[in-house]
């Protein structure tokens, strides 16, 4: 893995970029030429700009959104870190759920910040790239936007709480239905199963997103926060151990023989075959 003790972020490195503009702080994705793909490096970076916004009396809202033709593709097999080690297969599994608890703590520092997040959402939006997006608290997306949780289709479970997050705001069917099925779905859908709270055309993305960004910022910051404070309260009951059970299934799954096969297939495009260990 990194070195997850860093607290500074090179220049070159960046995966994320942090502007404010009258009260809105725009959270940007910045690789569009690797679509947007997730790393390890991205969550420590995502954890890093949570701590800085959350006391920043200057960002009344966030603004999510990302740079290129997609929103996040999901996750970067070719980043540097990106497998996990051990000598053992019980210790590896050890170190993944370890990890992925880590990762855990700094997606809860950004879906908790008391500042309310706006997603605007373009393109592919799979697998984590999906999870980011339901980590926000109202999704605005282009209606080119292509959602799915394909983790199954290589062998692993859903490990940020993507799943947990469209059963809350879809119901268990969906969410089991989009999980065990890796299908994608369009922006209509997403927004027939309450998953994305407005459409618009991809031109607009930009505009749509400010707009419902300004206008939460313009109202009482003290107000919003307690709202959106106190919706979590009641929505997210039962989902800190929902996680920790999903960081575990996550790890199992990942160093997995189920695994190794998934993503030899996909990078040998062809079908895989599970054998169930």
């Amino acid at each position: 893995m990194i070195d997850i003790t860093r607290t500074d972020i090179p220049q070159g490195e960046e995966r994320l970029r942090l502007d404010i503009e009258d009260g809105v702080g725009l959270l940007t994705l910045c690789r569009p030429e690797k679509l947007n793909a997730w790393s390890w490096e991205s969550t420590r970076q995502l954890g890093l700009y949570a701590d800085r916004i959350r006391f920043d009396d200057s960002i009344r809202v966030v603004l999510l959104r990302a740079e290129g033709r997609a929103f996040c593709a999901g996750i970067d097999v070719t980043a540097p870190g990106g497998a996990v080690t051990g000598r053992s297969g019980a210790e590896r599994t050890r170190n993944y759920y370890e990890g992925i608890r880590w990762a855990h703590q700094r997606f809860d520092a950004f879906a908790r910040l008391p500042q309310p997040v706006v997603a605007a959402v373009q393109g592919y939006c799979l697998g984590f790239g999906f999870e980011l997006a339901l980590m926000a608290d109202v999704r605005v997306a282009a209606d080119d936007a292509l959602f799915a949780l394909p983790e199954a289709e290589i062998g692993v479970a859903v490990d940020a709480g993507g799943d947990l997050r469209i059963a809350r705001e879809a119901g268990a069917g969906w969410a089991k239905f989009l999980a065990l099925t890796g299908r994608r779905i369009d922006a209509a859908t997403a927004e027939r199963l309450h998953l994305v709270q407005l459409v618009c055309k991809e031109a607009e993305l930009d505009a749509a997103a400010r707009t419902v960004a300004a206008g939460i910022a313009a109202n009482a910051p003290l107000a919003v926060q307690g709202v959106k404070r106190d919706i979590d309260g009641y929505a997210d009951a039962g989902l800190a151990a929902a996680l920790d059970r999903t960081a575990m299934s996550a790890a199992l799954t990942l160093t997995s023989e189920d695994s190794r096969e998934g993503y030899a297939a996909k990078g040998e495009r062809r079908a895989p075959r599970f054998e169930g260990r």
